[in-house]
């Protein structure tokens, strides 16, 4: 199980994604007042599309900081709690269900934060079209959907087109941090950061080639939830080269 979803992990060129295979499977449900609120009310100020193109996140902000993109939030908790506690860092999330992003918008208008946009997009389509090279501090994938039987695995968004799209909007230095609560994704996650050129793993070789959980990550309620049943959980860090 997992409480996120990821986007499309075919083709990925700074081309339009392509249609293709999906990572993801649009669920539908009901809206709650407040998740119709942030999508009607909050959205016209910190939603973005396609349609407005490569961004200058300075501009996009209005200042210059450091800019962490997260694909998958679901509903949103852990990415309002990060730009909370982070003012001086900017956020960008994307995320394709739309009670997520009505929720997380709802939110974050609440809470007045104002470091913080939201994408409800195709991930690999923003990273080509809108997110300029070398222009991310750090690229977070939080549990995304580990596709378990392996005639799906090609469903996985980590790919090695995927990573080197990555790679390409990070800063130099810049970080790739993936968590899962399925050790085979995750060990499958490492098979393929070995294989990809101009990265790093950060791990220490006592845990490589996780590290344990950043005290930075906020814990889902759906982690907290596994925590509870004994499941375990993986993170990989990777800075560029």
């Amino acid at each position: 199980m997992t409480d996120k979803t990821t986007p499309d992990n075919e083709s990925v060129t700074d081309a339009p994604a392509r249609r293709g295979i999906k990572s993801y499977v649009l669920r539908a449900g009901r809206m709650t007042a407040a998740q119709e609120r942030g999508l009607k009310e909050v959205w016209p100020r910190w939603g973005l599309t396609l349609a407005d193109g490569r961004q200058d996140l300075e501009q996009l902000f209005g200042r210059k900081a450091p800019c962490v993109v997260e694909i998958g939030f679901g509903m949103g908790k852990s990415l309002v709690e990060q730009a909370e506690s982070h003012p001086e860092t900017d956020f960008i999330g994307i995320e394709v269900h739309a009670p997520g992003v009505g929720k997380l918008l709802d939110e974050a208008d609440k809470r007045g934060l104002t470091n913080l946009r939201v994408y409800r997009e195709d991930a690999l389509a923003v990273l080509a079209d809108c997110l300029p090279e070398a222009s991310i501090d750090t690229l977070q994938l939080f549990f995304p959907d580990p596709w378990p039987k392996k005639k799906h695995h090609k469903r996985r968004i980590v790919q090695l087109p995927f990573v080197e799209l990555v790679r390409s909007r990070l800063e130099p230095g810049g970080k790739l941090h993936m968590a899962t609560d399925w050790q085979a994704y995750a060990e499958f996650m490492a098979e393929v950061m070995a294989e990809a050129p101009g990265f790093v793993n950060t791990a220490p070789a006592e845990t490589a080639p996780f590290v344990e959980r950043p005290a930075f990550r906020p814990l889902t309620k759906f982690e907290q939830r596994g925590e509870r049943l004994g499941h375990g959980v993986w993170d990989l860090i990777y800075r560029r080269d």
